[in-house]
């Protein structure tokens, strides 16, 4: 497999296989999340925000908002919408979607 059909892999909802995000949105393999492993990824697609809520996490305390399976419901992880400590900005608006929750489609 070339590293072009990597690019244009599809991580979809473990639950009813509803596409969630593509492989060229995946920033870092590197999040923990409840379940365990959780990837981050620029964009998400299918996906429906709970309300926002302030929550401590390792490094620090954000604004987050839980976000789920726009077709099932399934709860996948959640979205950075502001970071308290100027050194964890980066994550604003981008999404922890948790490994255990999507499976990655070729």
């Amino acid at each position: 497999m070339s590293n072009l059909d990597d690019q244009s892999a599809i991580y979809r909802c473990k639950n009813c296989q509803t596409p969630i995000a593509s492989r060229s949105e995946l920033l870092s393999k590197r999040f923990l999340g409840k379940t365990g492993p959780a990837f981050m990824f620029s964009h998400a697609r299918n996906i429906i925000a709970g309300s926002k809520q302030d929550r401590a996490l390792m490094t620090g305390i954000y604004s987050v908002a839980g976000i789920y399976c726009s077709n099932c419901g399934e709860e996948l992880g959640w979205k950075y919408l502001q970071a308290y400590e100027e050194r964890q900005k980066f994550k604003e608006g981008r999404f922890i979607i948790e490994r255990a929750k999507i499976f990655k489609e070729y």
